[in-house]
C-alpha cells in the first residue's frame, strides 16, 4: 500500500515540471489568439486604434470571407504551395541527408558546411541575393539559361507572372528549409544500428529494398514531425513574398494568406477582417496536420 502511494506521488513529479512551460505558452501564445478571436469578431478598424470602441458584428467577418472569391484564390495557392514546398524540401532533404550517411567524413563536411551557411543567412539577406540572381537585366539565371542553345530568356521576367512568380519563391522556400530537414534526418539516420543494416545486406536485400524495408520505417517519426513542421512554417511563408512582390508586382494575384492578411491589416485598416483570416489559418493549419499529430500520438500510446 505504501508502495502504491509512493508511486502515486512520484508520478506527478512530471506534471509539476511542465506546469511553468505551459504558463509560459499560455500567457505568450494563448493572449494574441484569444485577443485574435475576439477582434475578429468586432469592426476594428483605424479609429479603434485610436481608443474608439469597437462595435461587435459577431460572424459577420466570417461570412463575408466565405463569400469572398479572392479569399478562397488565395487559400488555395497557399495550401498548394505549402504542399508542393513541403513534398519538395523532405524529399531533397533525406537524399542529402543519405549522401551524408554515405560519403567520406571529407565531403560530408563540406556538405554539412555549406547547409549551415545556406541556414544560418539571414532571410533578408538571401533574398536579396536571390532576387539578384533572377533580376531581369543583370540576373545570373537568365545569363546561364540564355546560354543554353535554342533558349531565349534575354530579359525574361521572373517575377511578372504568378506562375513564374511562385516557381522562384518555390526554389527560395526550399533553399532556405531544406538544410534543417537534412540534418534532422540524418541524425535519424545515425541512430540505426549498422549491424542491421549489414545483416540485411548479407540476405541479400539491395540499396533500394533496405531504403524502404529498414530506413525509412525506422526514421519514420522524424520524417513526420519534419514534415509537419515544414507544412506550417510554408503554409505562414511571408517575408520571402513580401520581398519578392517588392522586386515585382504587389498584385493580389501575387499574394498567398501571409501576405494577405498583412495588407488587410496594415493597408486597408481592416483589423478585424485580418484577425478572422489568422483564425481561419490556425484552423487550417490543424486541419493539415491533425494526421500527423494523431500519428504521432497513437505511437505514444503503443
Amino acid at each position: 500500500m505504501a508502495l502504491t502511494v509512493e508511486r502515486r506521488r512520484t508520478n506527478r513529479a512530471p506534471y509539476l515540471l511542465l506546469i511553468p512551460a505551459v504558463g509560459i505558452l499560455l500567457i505568450g501564445m494563448g493572449y494574441p489568439v484569444v485577443w485574435q478571436a475576439i477582434t475578429s469578431l468586432q469592426e476594428y478598424g483605424l479609429q479603434q486604434q485610436f481608443g474608439k470602441a469597437a462595435p461587435f458584428v459577431f460572424l459577420e467577418n466570417y461570412i463575408e470571407l466565405a463569400t469572398n472569391a479572392s479569399f478562397w484564390a488565395v487559400v488555395a495557392k497557399s495550401i498548394a504551395f505549402c504542399l508542393i514546398t513541403a513534398v519538395a524540401t523532405l524529399a531533397i532533404g533525406l537524399g542529402l541527408a543519405l549522401l551524408m550517411n554515405v560519403v567520406g567524413k571529407a565531403p560530408r563536411l563540406i556538405l554539412q558546411i555549406a547547409l549551415l551557411l545556406a541556414w544560418s543567412m539571414p532571410v533578408v539577406a538571401a533574398m536579396t541575393v536571390w532576387i539578384w540572381l533572377f533580376d531581369r537585366r543583370r540576373g545570373a539565371v537568365n545569363y546561364l539559361l540564355d546560354l543554353i542553345p535554342g533558349v531565349d530568356m534575354n530579359r525574361f521576367n521572373w517575377l511578372e507572372t504568378p506562375t513564374t512568380f511562385f516557381i522562384v519563391a518555390s526554389v527560395i522556400v526550399i533553399w532556405m528549409s531544406v538544410p534543417f530537414v537534412a540534418f534532422s534526418s540524418y541524425a535519424g539516420l545515425t541512430q540505426i544500428s549498422e549491424e542491421v543494416m549489414e545483416a540485411a545486406q548479407l540476405d541479400g536485400a539491395n540499396g533500394w529494398q533496405r531504403f524502404w524495408g529498414i530506413i525509412l520505417p525506422m526514421i519514420r517519426p522524424v520524417i513526420a514531425i519534419v514534415f509537419l513542421l515544414q507544412i506550417i512554417w510554408d503554409l505562414r511563408v511571408f517575408t520571402q513574398i513580401t520581398m519578392l512582390q517588392d522586386a515585382g508586382s504587389k498584385s493580389s494575384e501575387f499574394d498567398l494568406l501571409g501576405t494577405y492578411i498583412f495588407k488587410l491589416g496594415t493597408k486597408a485598416q481592416d483589423f478585424g477582417m485580418a484577425s478572422a483570416v489568422s483564425i481561419l489559418v490556425l484552423a487550417i493549419t490543424i486541419v493539415l496536420s491533425w494526421f500527423y499529430i494523431r500519428s504521432l500520438l497513437k505511437e505514444d500510446e503503443a
